[in-house]
């Protein structure tokens, strides 16, 4: 089992600049592409930001130069820098990871899908 654990939301004023954090802990061995989804009420969840093993990134259409996505060192932990923020970004924040656990000494292996809890960002004056 995997538990990823997302920080760093709030209220912050139309312009303003937040920096979201995602931890994961749990059992497995590598992790492949990590993302950051919004939901908000009545809308479907849709992709903030992705970036893979590799460090290659792709962003909501939406974004348009004002978020950033990165990896730390250990590969384990993902931000979203967000700047310019608007009150349209209103939304719950939600981690999302693929992780690889082998399975036996063959290694052989299994990729799943987890999901944080959220972290809910407010733009507002």
């Amino acid at each position: 089992q995997v538990q990823l654990v997302e920080s760093g939301g709030g209220l912050v004023q139309p312009g303003g600049s937040l920096r979201l954090s995602c931890v994961a802990s749990g059992r497995f061995d590598s992790v492949d592409d990590m993302s950051w989804y919004r939901q908000t009420p009545g809308k479907e969840r849709e992709l903030v930001a992705q970036v893979t093993n590799a460090g290659n990134t792709n962003y909501g259409d939406f974004v348009k130069g004002r978020f950033t996505i990165s990896r730390g060192a250990t590969k384990n932990t993902v931000y979203l820098q967000m700047n310019s923020l608007k009150p349209e970004d209103t939304a719950v924040y939600l981690c999302n990871g693929k992780f690889r656990r082998v399975i036996n000494v063959e290694g052989a292996s299994v990729t799943k899908t987890y999901w944080g809890t959220g972290t809910l960002v407010t733009v507002s004056s």
